[in-house]
């Protein structure tokens, strides 16, 4: 019996053909990529007789549905299933595996099997974590090409993680930028969807404006389910046409976006404003440290952050209470922006258990630093978070960023909302840096922004009304 591989457009086409060792293929919805990982491996499976193939899917649901059905139903005659083992066998010895990833313990299925080929299919709903334990299983002795395919869109846990890696292009030790490849797809590639269902892309483009660019056009610095969706890092090209400036211009001016170049906090009138810090302790899982000042409109910078994380994302560096105080102790002693200053602390209240001996909270006041119980409240603080990160009519917010705050930066974004409670964040996510911002807020409340409609006057010759 004959294999039928329907044609491809030019973009499955790039991901078919691909020879990296790191395949990332999607961004938009319905890009038609899991058409491209069944059709791969079907190609793989013939071509190298005796390869070992591996699909991956979050959930065993979706790995029935989207991709063992349809597999066995177009390999009848050809492949034989093992429903027992979860894999396609070949007559040329080559196979398919399957397997499902819903928690860690289920990766304890991996312990010695070695793979030539995987698909991580819907990568980002994977952590990082995960991801990486399955790789770590490519490998073998024989001359079989070695391969990882990531088909994705943006949201989930692993977003982070794959947009580093294929988007952003950051590399840590050990990965190396020729081995990864990231193909953009968008719908109009999934000729059966645009065949069966012509008025998808209508549906997509009736999206709320942020889900639109994430499952029309692929964006990644916004997505489905993201937390902080309001946390700007960088003026929108919305914004430049708006007003004429340029993004470096806006970020100067602190409009339409959070981060900004560090002010001098050592000159001019921002010598006199009010510095505090707020803190989240943890040992397995980071500490977060942030210092924050307070301008005379009570404006809110964070200035600096000491957060105790290893290289690996949500993994703490396993300091004492009695380090993360010393440091802390340091930091302030001889930083010139907070040495001599009252500094105003806020924690989790928690740091006052005293139960297992010495509080973390008794620990850091015989080193100089003071804190009070924070409001533990979740959903009113986040609110709180939202109400500073709100921009006025002429882009102007009530908190800004510090470039140098990188932990800041990489966390705040990546936090998704909780899949059971529906108002709150995912707390298996690393959160910490939210936590003790949330904090923070907490000891400063505001009210939202209220914006009231401006009625413009049927005659404005001066064009006086003109939104800046």
């Amino acid at each position: 019996m004959e294999l039928q591989i329907s044609m491809p457009s030019e973009r499955q086409k790039l991901f078919l053909e691909a020879g990296t060792k790191h395949i990332g293929f999607g961004g938009a919805r319905g890009g038609g990529k899991s058409w491209a990982v069944q059709t791969k491996a079907k190609l793989m499976a013939f071509k190298y007789p005796g390869i070992k193939q591996l699909i991956v899917r979050r959930s065993y649901p979706e790995l029935i549905n989207n991709h063992i059905n349809q597999l066995r139903k177009e390999l009848v005659g050809i492949a034989k299933y093992n429903d027992k083992d979860k894999v396609l066998k070949f007559p040329n010895g080559s196979t398919i595996n399957f397997m499902y990833c819903a928690k860690d313990a289920d990766l304890d299925r991996l312990q010695g099997v070695q793979y030539d080929i995987i698909f991580l299919d819907e990568a980002t709903q994977l952590s990082e974590f995960q991801m990486k334990t399955i790789t770590a299983c490519l490998r073998g002795v024989n001359d079989f090409p070695k391969r990882v395919y990531y088909t994705c869109n943006p949201g989930g846990q692993g977003h982070g993680y794959i947009k580093r890696l294929f988007i952003d292009k950051q590399y840590e030790e050990g990965e190396h930028k020729e081995d990864y490849t990231f193909i953009q797809s968008l719908v109009t590639d999934n000729k059966a969807l645009m065949k069966a269902q012509p008025d998808y892309i209508k549906q997509l483009e009736a999206l709320p404006p942020k889900l639109k660019e994430a499952w029309l056009y692929g964006r990644w610095d916004v997505y489905e389910g993201q937390f902080f969706e309001d946390f700007i890092e960088n003026p929108s090209a919305e914004a430049i046409e708006k007003t004429g400036f340029t993004a470096e211009e806006l970020r100067a001016q602190h409009r339409y976006c959070h981060v900004i170049p560090p002010i001098d906090l050592s000159k001019g009138e921002a010598r006199g404003w009010t510095i505090c810090r707020s803190f989240d302790f943890g040992y397995n899982k980071p500490f977060s440290v942030g210092w924050w000042a307070v301008d005379y409109d009570g404006t809110i910078y964070r200035i600096l952050e000491l957060y105790g994380c290893t290289s690996t994302p949500n993994e703490g560096v396993k300091w004492t209470p009695d380090k993360q105080a010393e440091e802390v102790a340091r930091t302030e002693r001889e930083h010139p922006w907070l040495k001599g200053k009252e500094i105003i602390g806020v924690a989790d209240p928690s740091i006052w258990d005293a139960s297992r001996g010495e509080s973390v909270a008794d620990t850091f006041m015989k080193r100089g630093v003071y804190f009070t119980p924070g409001d533990n409240q979740r959903i009113p603080g986040w609110m709180q978070i939202h109400y500073r990160l709100q921009m006025d009519e002429e882009g102007y917010s009530r908190m800004y960023v510090f470039d140098n705050c990188k932990a800041f930066r990489r966390t705040i974004p990546l936090l998704i909302y909780d899949e059971h409670k529906v108002e709150d964040l995912d707390t298996s996510l690393e959160d910490h840096c939210a936590d003790e911002v949330r904090y923070f807020c907490m000891s400063r409340p505001i009210k939202p922004i209220k914006t009231e409609e401006k009625r413009k006057p049927m005659y404005d010759p001066l064009n006086q009304f003109k939104p800046i």
